[in-house]
């Protein structure tokens, strides 16, 4: 399926593009449809597309030495994936699965990698993107070390939550708990348990796709091994 121009003109990377160049690649670029669960990149697939989430919600997963799923990051909408290997030319280093149904563009390699570098904007944007996406898998590993279920939730949610203007901490558009379960490595029940009791303690709530951080410290502290509950 063709790509309209506004679609392109809309993603945060390409918006400061000039209008020529957002329509030759909108010329070439495809798009397309995928079902929930259903894989987007394959590991060790080749980079022949830059790759832009349109709608939906995307995770990078990958796999343990003994098949357990582990879930790294998630793509939301308006963000871009599958740059590393469009970068460096070498093997997609992760899965990418839809989370929901979700929209995809995929730009050729050899049209949008010359563009990624002559505009020191969208380089910088580029270079920002890795940077965070680094840091998150980083801190995604550190988690999956903790000792148990209790100090692997909170610290997942540490690694979520974001504060915003009043001062009030949130996690936006919050993961289910199977979500949960699969980026910390334990069962979809367990989490449910920890989160009962997060929950019983006046820790977190859930306000519709968002969940609200009551007790931010909490979270903190317990992923850190500082505390422990009564």
């Amino acid at each position: 399926m063709a790509v309209p121009v506004n679609e392109l003109s809309r993603l945060p990377l390409l918006a400061g593009l000039p209008q020529v160049t957002l329509a030759h690649l909108a010329q070439h670029a495809t798009e397309r449809s995928f079902a929930k669960r259903e894989v987007v990149l394959q590991k060790g697939g080749d980079g022949a597309s830059f790759c832009f989430l349109l709608e939906g919600r995307l995770q990078g997963v990958d796999f343990t030495a003994d098949g357990r799923e582990v879930g790294l990051y998630f793509v939301a909408s308006g963000d871009y994936f599958g740059d590393l290997a469009v970068i460096d030319g070498l093997p997609h280093p992760i899965y990418v699965t839809a989370v929901s149904r979700s929209r995809v563009v995929f730009v050729p390699r050899d049209l949008i990698r010359p563009i990624l570098f002559a505009h020191a904007k969208v380089a910088e944007i580029l270079c920002t993107g890795l940077s965070l996406r680094l840091r998150q898998v980083s801190g995604q590993r550190r988690i999956l070390g903790l000792a148990n279920p209790l100090q692997r939730v909170c610290a997942q949610l540490e690694l979520l939550f974001v504060k915003d203007a009043d001062g009030k901490v949130q996690v936006p558009n919050a993961p289910t708990h199977q979500e949960i379960a699969i980026m910390i490595n334990a069962s979809r029940e367990t989490v449910t348990r920890v989160f009962q009791l997060l929950q019983s303690r006046g820790i977190v709530e859930r306000n519709g796709n968002h969940m609200n951080i009551d007790d931010p410290a909490f979270l903190e502290d317990v992923a850190a091994g500082r505390r422990q509950p009564e």
